[in-house]
C-alpha cells in the first residue's frame, strides 16, 4: 500500500533529512578524478557525460541527488547495470565516489577518515546483502552478536542482546543452530538480526531477498515491514523488483544508465510515470493493490447523506468492496476522522484504466 507522511498530510513542515546525497558521481577509468575536475562542474549534465565518455571512462553514477527523511524507506531500483548498487556502495563508503557529497545528520561522510568511518559503521550503520554473509563456524547467537564484539561489549551483554534480536526477527529457538542447518529465509533473518544488533540509525539493504523463493520472499517483505513499523529506521533499500519497491517504499528512486529518471511516492510513480522507461516498469502492476484511497479521491460530496468511510491510506482493492447497489459514494477520512474527499465508481475506474477505456463506458 502506498505510504505517505502524516506530517505532510496535515500540512506540517517536511521531515528533516537524515541522509542527503548531492551531485554524486562514480566514474571508472585511468583518471576519473582528472576528468571530473576543473571546468567539469560548470558544464550541463549532458556536457559532463559527453566529456567523461569522450575520455574513455565509464560512468556508473552521474549527478545523483536525493534526501531520505528520518524513519522512511527510500528504495533505489532499476535494471541490472542501472547504477543502483553502485550508489548504495558509494553512500555507505564501501566504494569511494569520484565526486559529490553525502551527509548523515549534516556531517559529510566523504570527509570521514578511516578511523571515523569504522566508528560510523560500528555504531550508526547497518548493512544487509543478498548473500547473507553469515560465518559458518558460528551459531546463530554468535553470528548476531559479532558486531557487538567489535564494540568491545562484555560477552554476556552482547549474547543477551543477540537473543533479543533473534526473538525480534522470529527465530526464537534457533539460537544454537549453525547456518547450514537453516533455510534461506532463516539465514536472511539472522543477517537482519545481526545488522540490527548495533541499533543502527541508517540501514542499507542491497537486494536482500532476491535469492529467496517467491513465497519466502513475500514473507520476508512482510517481516521487514513489521520490523520497520516497530523500529522506524532510516532505510536505503536496493531492488530490481518493482512490485517489491511498491510494497516497501515511502519513496522510490528509479535509475537508468547511472542517472536518476524519477523520484516519487509509489502512487506518483504509478500515476505519473516520467517517461517510457518508467512506464515499462508499471505495465503489469495491479493498480488496485497499489493505489490508496487518498491517491485517487475526488472532492467530498456535500449531499447531506451518510456514506461509508475508509481511512485515506486504504488500498483501492479494499475500498471498492464498499460499493454496492445502494452505495455510489465512499467518504475518505484523515487520521483525525475528518472527511477529506470521496470515491465514486467513475473515479475508481479512471484510476485503474486509461482515459480511452473510460470514454467507452
Amino acid at each position: 500500500m502506498p505510504k505517505s507522511s502524516d506530517a505532510a498530510a496535515a500540512g506540517a513542515a517536511p521531515k528533516k533529512a537524515k541522509l542527503s546525497v548531492r551531485n554524486l558521481w562514480k566514474v571508472y577509468g585511468d583518471d576519473p578524478g582528472g576528468v571530473t575536475s576543473g571546468d567539469f562542474t560548470g558544464m550541463t549534465l549532458d556536457e559532463q557525460l559527453a566529456h567523461v565518455r569522450g575520455a574513455n571512462h565509464f560512468v556508473a553514477a552521474a549527478n545523483v541527488c536525493f534526501d531520505v527523511p528520518e524513519g522512511e524507506i527510500f528504495v533505489i531500483m532499476g535494471l541490472s547495470g542501472s547504477g543502483k548498487s553502485t550508489v548504495l556502495r558509494c553512500i555507505s563508503r564501501l566504494v569511494d565516489p569520484t565526486l559529490g557529497e553525502v551527509f548523515l545528520d549534516g556531517d559529510d561522510l566523504l570527509k570521514a577518515n578511516a578511523r571515523a568511518l569504522i566508528e560510523l559503521r560500528r555504531r550508526k550503520m547497518g548493512m544487509v546483502f543478498q548473500d547473507f554473509g553469515l560465518l559458518p563456524h558460528l551459531d546463530v547467537v554468535q553470528n548476531v552478536a559479532f558486531p557487538l564484539k567489535a564494540q568491545r561489549r562484555p560477552r554476556e551483554e552482547r549474547r543477551a542482546h543477540a537473543r533479543e534480536m533473534i526473538e525480534l526477527v522470529g527465530l526464537k529457538g534457533k539460537e544454537s543452530a549453525y547456518p547450514h542447518e537453516l533455510s534461506g529465509g532463516q539465514q536472511q533473518r539472522v543477517g537482519i538480526a545481526r545488522s540490527l544488533a548495533a541499533n543502527p540509525e541508517l540501514w542499507f539493504l542491497d537486494e536482500p531477498f532476491s535469492a529467496l523463493d517467491p513465497l519466502i520472499r513475500s514473507q520476508m517483505q512482510d517481516e521487514f515491514l513489521r520490523l520497520q513499523k516497530q523500529l522506524s529506521k532510516t532505510i536505503v533499500f536496493v531492488t530490481h523488483d518493482f512490485l517489491e519497491a511498491l510494497k516497501l517504499a515511502d519513496k522510490i528512486c528509479i535509475m537508468k544508465d547511472g542517472q536518476i529518471v524519477q523520484i516519487g511516492t509509489p502512487a506518483e510513480i504509478v500515476l505519473h510515470p516520467a517517461d517510457a522507461y518508467v512506464r515499462e516498469f508499471i505495465g503489469d502492476v495491479p493498480l488496485a493493490n497499489v493505489l490508496a484511497a487518498e491517491d485517487v479521491m475526488g472532492p467530498a460530496h456535500d449531499d447531506g447523506k451518510d456514506h461509508p468511510q475508509v481511512p485515506r491510506r486504504t488500498i483501492l482493492d479494499e475500498a471498492i468492496k464498499l460499493f454496492d447497489d445502494h452505495t455510489v459514494t465512499v467518504d475518505v477520512i484523515d487520521d483525525a476522522g475528518r472527511v477529506i474527499g470521496a470515491l465514486d465508481p467513475l473515479t475508481v475506474i479512471r484510476s485503474l484504466y486509461h482515459d480511452d477505456v473510460v470514454a467507452d463506458i
